[in-house]
């Protein structure tokens, strides 16, 4: 079966004047127009193609690469607004609806949001929502305490900003926890602190325990390295500076000073943090 909104693994079937046809194992065909198709290409040769409706309504495919693939997020542009919604930009010459219906907040041309992309059963093609509670779940986690896992920076609340793991679940990520930039959108890293009762998910930007001991004192010594051996913190100074210069908390520097020092890499002074020539 050849699924719109998805990637397809399809076979080269023959040439028209418009392009190729491909097919899947069902016997399944679908257009790939000429300006998609491959300079070198040969018959009952394997194509990995993205298929869509194009303007007219047509199921075509296509070699360009979408921004956001079916039942996935993303971090769109809208393009324009009409009478029946906004229009994104998704990478594909016909631009992605966005319905009314569908909209938190009336969106803005030349603004971005995150959205779903979703099969409207009705009118038979994709379209994409900002309503995106109704495609997250929390009620049966594929995640444990301590998961690497990826997350989307999503929306700011009054605890800290909300988060979407692994393209399934709804997490949070405190305020106290945060100490470098972060943009709405943006892909992380990130990692479970903790799993509540009620399946509510803690995330963290960085590993707890000694797993992050590492990585920031590897910082560090960047930091003194840059700075001619020399770095002007100590366990004495104030929280925000130590974010400032290097985007972790006070905790998680002093836990990474200790591990330079007790491998004798640098010393601590009252001025500041020396590197061990």
């Amino acid at each position: 079966m050849i699924e719109i909104g998805n990637y397809n693994e399809l076979t080269v079937l023959r040439r028209v004047s418009i392009g190729l046809y491909l097919g899947d194992t069902e016997g399944n065909e679908v257009l790939l127009p000429s300006k998609y198709v491959p300079r070198s290409v040969s018959i009952g040769e394997p194509l990995n193609v993205f298929v869509y409706k194009d303007s007219e309504d047509r199921v075509i495919a296509t070699t360009l690469t979408p921004k956001i693939t079916l039942n996935h997020f993303a971090y769109l542009r809208v393009e324009m607004v009409s009478e029946v919604g906004a229009f994104l930009d998704w990478g594909l010459e016909k631009q992605l609806l966005v319905p009314f219906r569908e909209q938190m907040r009336k969106m803005v041309a030349g603004e971005s949001y995150i959205v779903y992309m979703y099969y409207d059963e009705k009118s038979e093609r994709l379209a994409a929502s900002a309503k995106l509670n109704q495609f997250l779940s929390n009620e049966e986690l594929s995640v444990r305490t301590g998961d690497e896992v990826e997350i989307m920076l999503w929306e700011e609340t009054d605890l800290g900003i909300n988060v979407i793991i692994n393209n399934r679940h709804k997490g949070l990520i405190y305020d106290n926890e945060i100490f470098t930039e972060i943009e709405e959108g943006e892909i992380r890293k990130g990692f479970i602190k903790n799993i509540r009762e009620d399946n509510k998910i803690d995330v963290l930007l960085q590993k707890t325990g000694y797993g992050n001991i590492e990585p920031n004192a590897s910082l560090i010594l960047e930091k003194l390295k840059a700075g001619g051996g020399f770095l002007a913190l100590t366990d004495k100074s104030e929280p925000g500076q130590i974010i400032s210069q290097l985007g972790m908390s006070k905790k998680t520097f002093k836990k990474a000073v200790g591990s330079l020092y007790r491998r004798k890499i640098i010393r601590i002074e009252e001025d500041g943090i020396h590197l061990v020539d």
